[in-house]
């Protein structure tokens, strides 16, 4: 958006925040919904739509616009976003003993944390090196910063289809059960 659109950095975080609050609505959403029908299919849809925004990013054009070329898949994103945030915590959490839920929700947000930082590094290191391999070969500016784009989000979008997969294959398909109490015991 900076870049291309010539936003202002305040410009462009304020456009980010159609996603911070759908994220909120979505995960109330997906608690609800997870109660409902479970946790594996949840999370698999989640991960399949926040796949699918992905690949509304891959189609941007060089000279696009923020309502018909962002704002789709900054609707679409926190969709996926809400449910998949929301059934993996509830997986997460699943028959955890009341003493150990501290532990576990600090592991489940650590791990989010770190993933999140290794899909960053990772996908901002191919935009980058994508780019740099574009302008070195003569290519303009533009097309070169959005081609490297399209493929750390095409990129991204594989790893989210990795995780929906993941998700319908490795995720066990019982509803998720309370945290268990644990048990007093009374000495005499």
């Amino acid at each position: 958006m900076q870049q291309m659109l010539r936003y202002s950095a305040t410009t462009a975080g304020l456009a980010f925040l159609v996603i911070a609050v759908l994220v909120v609505v979505f995960s109330g959403v997906g608690q609800a919904v997870v109660t409902r029908i479970g946790v594996k299919p949840v999370l698999a849809a989640g991960m399949a739509i926040i796949a699918v925004s992905q690949l509304w990013f891959v189609r941007l054009p060089v000279a696009g616009s923020f309502p018909l070329d962002l704002l789709p898949g900054f609707v679409v994103l926190p969709i996926g976003l809400g449910l998949a945030f929301v059934a993996v915590g509830i997986a997460a959490l699943s028959g955890v003993r009341e003493r150990d839920a501290g532990l576990a929700s600090g592991l489940i947000n650590t791990s989010q944390q770190v993933g999140g930082a290794v899909g960053i590094a990772i996908t901002s290191t191919i935009a980058a090196a994508h780019t740099g391999h574009l302008l070195r070969s003569g290519h303009a500016i533009g097309s070169a910063l959005t081609s490297g784009f399209h493929l750390a989000f095409g990129v991204s979008a594989a790893f989210a289809g990795a995780g929906a997969l993941i998700a319908l294959t490795m995720v066990r398909g019982e509803r998720a059960r309370a945290i268990q109490p644990t048990p007093v015991i009374e000495s005499a």
